[in-house]
């Protein structure tokens, strides 16, 4: 069956090795809350600047900003949807089914979790909550589609 929205197999190791360094680093930074605002200091353009309360707002400008936090976001963003949707060696209907409903599994489980929180986490806290909901999904979906892929590998296996 031809999938015309899948990449190219290779795709999926590009993804991994994305995806894999950054989710870590991500992780690591997240975990012991380091501050990433002196590192990879570049200028950069901006549509909206707004450092804090006591500064104006800039908007079409040129400004000076960490930019350790958006090469993370890209790389698990890229990584994630290289590794979810780059065709498998054996592509068939059944693979096709296993990645549709994983894709609607991810999506149910992510956006139940985010109104869960909504209920309980407020304020700006509640803003680590929508940036963690940048890549979850893509998270959520990689390990539902690579466990099913892994049950039926085990069950075939088993047949034989």
């Amino acid at each position: 069956m031809k999938m015309p929205f899948l990449l190219p197999n290779p795709f999926k190791k590009i993804g991994w090795i994305l995806f894999i360094p950054a989710f870590l680093v991500s992780l690591y930074i997240s975990i012991f809350n380091i501050n990433t605002d002196n590192y990879l200091v570049c200028r950069v353009f901006t549509l909206v600047n707004d450092d804090n309360i006591f500064s104006k707002s800039q908007a079409f400008a040129f400004i000076n900003n960490s930019i350790v936090d958006e090469l993370l976001l890209f790389c698990l963003i890229i990584g994630g949807i290289f590794i979810c949707f780059s065709r498998l060696k054996n592509e068939d209907e059944l693979i096709s089914k296993i990645r549709h409903e994983s894709l609607v599994w991810a999506v149910y489980v992510n956006y139940g979790i985010i109104l869960f929180l909504a209920m309980f986490i407020y304020g700006f806290p509640f803003l680590n909550v929508l940036f963690y909901n940048t890549f979850t999904m893509i998270f959520f979906f990689i390990i539902r589609f690579h466990y099913k892929l892994y049950q039926l590998k085990k069950d075939t296996s088993d047949e034989e």
